[in-house]
């Protein structure tokens, strides 16, 4: 994803954003960055603001606000069913697979991407750069069409009043409840107005039998939260699919439905993406990469180079010979 909109530049104590702290958000999200020029690791790449907001029924915002003093690029490796973002001011480029759009204050596109080919954006050197992206991780709370089967970027102009509610909103202290009550309406907003036309029908009770497999009580979101986190506390255990049903209480297609539901991807999509976030920090360590592919379960150290090349855009080696 890319950068996005909240606090006001001018406020007491702006963020810095590094080559550093780029990477960090990087391993967290499934984000491989890159920076015009040499850019030592504490050197400020942007400064601003940068606020995640985790909206109920699958839906996440970020919101940034941001001076960039260097230009950079962003491609997103991991794979949400829809995701969109809308500029605020400022500009960008996007790109997915042959599609690229330049996007200026007023403008959005909708996305739909995958590892083989990620949404790449250039956030060039600018004095302002405001921006709200919106990840959905899951279609079926809201009734919202399948993602296609291809990657997919969509362009489209943001009415004149949305654009005034996302900016008079952005500008709000963005925790309190009823804030949040707002944020997810504009949300709903956006997607109403930015996901494209096309022939992808929308999802229905009838067309999967086993939909009431699929819906999230409260205390299927408590375990699934837990199970989230122990993996990515713990990515270097085995984990057996079986194990971790019985811990949840699911059984293992249940556990499979769910998942994927509340997070978008599967568990074991999250299991490799944390193994491979740790590996990144092993090697930066000084380990080898033939420990570091066996510590993630690789056998062949060609087969993790493939892998950790695809999720962050460099090879292992490269990442090892830096430290």
């Amino acid at each position: 994803m890319t950068s996005i909109a909240a606090h006001p530049i001018s406020g007491p104590t702006p963020q810095l954003l590094t080559s550093q702290t780029l990477q960090q958000l990087g391993l967290r999200f499934g984000i491989d960055y890159q920076i015009d020029g040499a850019c030592a690791g504490l050197a400020p790449v942007a400064q601003g603001s940068v606020h995640d907001v985790s909206l109920p029924n699958s839906l996440h915002l970020t919101l940034s606000d941001l001076q960039v003093e260097r230009t950079y690029w962003s491609a997103s490796r991991r794979s949400v069913p829809w995701f969109i973002c809308v500029v605020l001011e400022g500009h960008i480029n996007a790109t997915v697979g042959s599609q690229c759009f330049a996007l200026t204050a007023g403008d959005g596109l909708c996305a739909h991407f995958n590892p083989q080919h990620s949404l790449t954006v250039c956030q060039p050197a600018q004095p302002r750069l405001r921006t709200v992206n919106l990840a959905v991780l899951a279609t079926h709370p809201h009734g919202l069409p399948l993602p296609p089967a291809k990657p997919l970027l969509h362009h489209w102009r943001l009415p004149e009043s949305l654009i005034n509610a996302l900016r008079d909103t952005i500008d709000q202290p963005p925790n309190a409840c009823r804030q949040l009550l707002v944020w997810q309406g504009l949300a709903l907003q956006l997607l109403g107005h930015g996901l494209p036309s096309g022939p992808q029908p929308p999802q229905k009770a009838h067309a999967e039998p086993q939909r009431p497999e699929t819906r999230l009580t409260p205390r299927d979101r408590q375990c699934l939260e837990q199970l989230h986190q122990r993996i990515a506390e713990q990515p270097m255990l085995t984990y057996y699919l079986h194990d971790l049903a019985r811990d949840a209480a699911m059984s293992p297609s249940s556990l499979r439905q769910k998942f994927r539901a509340c997070y978008g991807y599967s568990v074991f999509d999250h299991l490799r993406q944390c193994r491979l976030a740790q590996a990144y920090r092993d090697l930066q360590r000084g380990y080898s990469v033939q420990q570091t592919a066996h510590a993630c379960g690789y056998r062949h150290a060609t087969n993790f180079a493939t892998a950790f090349k695809r999720a962050f855009g460099i090879a292992p080696h490269e990442v090892h010979h830096r430290h």
